[in-house]
C-alpha cells in the first residue's frame, strides 16, 4: 500500500501545481489591464443581406488589373527608348506606332499592335504577287492566284 500512496502522491503534484500557476497567471492578466471592459454601444441595427440576383453585391474577386498588380514601378511619362534602349525590334515597332512614352504605348492593345504591324506586310505581299501575275510568274503554291487575277484583269 505505500507504494500505490506514493504514486498517488507524485501523479497529483504536478497537476496541482499546473492548476496554480494558471489561476496565478490569469489573475496577473486581470491586474496587468486595469481597464475596465468596454459595453457594446448600441448603434443602428445592421440588416442582414439578402442575397437575391448578387448583382449589388462586390465580386471579391473582380479586382481591377492595377489592384491586383500592385504599385507601378515606372511613370507613364518614362521614355520608351530609354526602357529598352537594348531592344532594337521594339524600339522599331515604338517607331512605326510613334509611341514615345509608356503612357502612349498603354493606349494599344497587343492584337492591336500586331494588326496595324502586319497591314503593311500583307500589302506588300499582295502588290508581290501581282506584279509577278502581269509577268505570268508566281511564289510556291500561288498558281491559283495567278490564274484568279489574270481571269479579274481581262474582265475590266
Amino acid at each position: 500500500m505505500g507504494k500505490k500512496k506514493s504514486v498517488q502522491r507524485a501523479i497529483a503534484k504536478p497537476a496541482k501545481r499546473a492548476a496554480q500557476k494558471a489561476a496565478k497567471s490569469s489573475s496577473r492578466t486581470k491586474k496587468a489591464s486595469g481597464k475596465k471592459p468596454q459595453t457594446k454601444r448600441s448603434a443602428k441595427p445592421i440588416a442582414p443581406r439578402t442575397v437575391s440576383s448578387g448583382a449589388n453585391l462586390p465580386n471579391p474577386r473582380a479586382q481591377s488589373a492595377d489592384a491586383a498588380l500592385g504599385r507601378a514601378q515606372g511613370s507613364q511619362e518614362e521614355k520608351l527608348y530609354l526602357l529598352f534602349k537594348e531592344d532594337f525590334h521594339a524600339r522599331q515597332i515604338f517607331e512605326f506606332l510613334r509611341a514615345e512614352t509608356v503612357q502612349d504605348l498603354e493606349q494599344f492593345s497587343p492584337q492591336e499592335i500586331v494588326k496595324l504591324l502586319s497591314q503593311p506586310i500583307h500589302a506588300t505581299v499582295r502588290r508581290i504577287r501581282q506584279k509577278l501575275a502581269d509577268r505570268n510568274r508566281h511564289l510556291a503554291g500561288d498558281e491559283a492566284f495567278v490564274i484568279d487575277y489574270k481571269e479579274r484583269s481581262r474582265a475590266d
